[in-house]
């Protein structure tokens, strides 16, 4: 796209000069104040495509130390120097016009050749401005764009001094005076046109219509909130993108960078070579639950908790869970923890809530051990399976795993549960045997029992 760009600014350039020469040339051969205008006009096409040409190379330049941004932005100030060029052309065209409209009549000689020049300028206007417009709405490139619009007031202009010397050949002299007036008037339209565009860029003004198409594109991507806040401007042709999206606390993080995923691809659905940043803001959902709300609280200071209960008393709140503190804590400062926590839960679900916490210890993160003795591991399985047998709910106890650790003997096991019972009774069948093998073996530290379908 690059190579494109910097190609048909090229030929664009090539063609501004050989144009301005012959139009120079014929204009003074002919005496035509029409064609000299247009002369000077094509001139500063050529320095206009020259700009245009360098800014194009500058501007897809990959950013750097110095520019953060890149150098999109070099395209903009290249269009803004093609509007002062074009304002100076149109000044000394229009001064020339009224000298010659209103000062003694300037024969016009040869018109007939200036016309056939006119006519290779419209044919070489139109194609550059097709080819310009194609290439600039593939890259999106604001100098190109405005080369295309520049070239479009060039073309009407010349058929307008075209008409004007069809009109000296009839003998209506003063129609090539009149036609240059025209061409400045034209000009100027385009610098103005041009002006805005440039300085809308330079401003960061965001482009019409964009920031609402990418809040409503992108408050479509699940578990977005709310799109709080849509900034874009431009930089060249690239598209700087700021968005503050609203997404539930209780998302986890990597929830949260998948979302913010999901957005940038949606906001690249509507411009593909956009920049994009995407902030979030947590907060808490319209119908978050209040065991959300409580395990959100827990996350937030770092709390590990579980058995989570709440329940309604008349109008009362009432919480009761199991909070996990480290290990080699005092009763005193386990307690500070604890009712931290129900302070914080309090603060939010309201001061009447009633709160209870059962304190535990924290099971170490990471503990040496080793297989337990034969005769340990010979007397658990046999624990395991009678008890099982004697509850008449659990059954195939399984992969049986007993590890001797600092914390004492840790037994896993799997075992078959019916497959429509509820988790509830499951996990209580379950529970119940791991307490009975605890009781028959004080030396047992922590027993895991996973839970699976009865095979049908």
């Amino acid at each position: 796209m690059q190579k494109d760009k910097e190609r048909v600014a090229l030929i664009s350039m090539v063609s501004s000069a050989a144009l301005a020469l012959g139009k120079f040339a014929i204009g003074f051969m002919t005496g035509s104040i029409g064609l000299i205008s247009e002369g000077v006009h094509s001139s500063s096409d050529f320095v206009a495509t020259l700009v245009t040409w360098w800014a194009v190379r500058v501007s897809g330049k990959p950013a750097d130390d110095a520019h953060h941004y890149g150098y999109g932005k070099m395209e903009s100030v290249a269009a803004l120097f093609e509007v002062v060029l074009l304002l100076g052309a149109a000044g000394w065209i229009a001064f020339e016009a009224l000298k010659r409209l209103f000062g003694e009549p300037h024969q016009i000689e040869s018109a007939p050749i200036a016309i056939a020049v006119l006519v290779v300028s419209i044919i070489v206007d139109f194609w550059r401005v097709r080819a310009l417009r194609r290439v600039a709405k593939a890259t999106g490139s604001p100098a190109l764009e405005a080369d295309a619009l520049h070239f479009l007031s060039d073309m009407l202009a010349s058929g307008v001094v075209l008409v004007g010397m069809i009109f000296v050949t009839l003998g209506y002299w003063s129609a090539d005076a009149m036609a240059a007036l025209v061409v400045a008037v034209f000009i100027i339209a385009a610098a103005v046109k041009l002006g805005r565009q440039s300085f809308a860029s330079l401003t960061d003004a965001a482009p019409e219509g964009a920031s609402a198409a990418i809040a409503a594109a992108v408050v479509t991507v699940p578990n977005i909130l709310a799109v709080e806040r849509t900034r874009v401007r431009m930089a060249g042709a690239t598209p700087f993108v700021d968005l503050l999206i609203a997404v539930s606390r209780a998302l986890h993080l990597d929830r949260v960078a998948e979302v913010k995923s999901q957005v940038v691809r949606a906001v690249h659905a509507q411009l593909p070579n956009a920049e994009v940043t995407v902030e979030t803001k947590a907060r808490a959902d319209d119908d978050e639950s209040i065991e959300t709300q409580v395990h959100v609280i827990a996350a937030n200071r770092g709390a590990a908790i579980h058995r989570l209960t709440v329940q309604r008393v008349d109008a009362r709140l009432s919480i009761s869970l199991d909070i996990e503190v480290d290990a080699d804590l005092s009763v005193d400062q386990a307690h500070a923890v604890a009712s931290d926590l129900e302070t914080a839960i309090r603060k939010e679900l309201g001061n009447d809530t009633e709160i209870d916490t059962h304190i535990e210890p924290k099971a170490a993160e990471w503990l040496d051990g080793g297989e337990a003795s034969s005769e340990d591991y010979r007397q658990i399985v046999g624990s395991l399976k009678q008890s099982a047998e004697q509850g008449g709910v659990v059954a195939d106890v399984h992969n049986i795993r007993i590890r001797n650790t600092s914390i004492g003997l840790i037994v896993n096991f799997h075992c078959r549960l019916p497959p429509s019972m509820s988790v509830t009774e499951a996990h209580a069948a379950v529970d119940q045997l791991e307490r009975a093998v605890r009781a028959l073996h004080p030396n047992v530290g922590r027993v895991i029992g996973h839970a699976e379908p009865s095979i049908r």
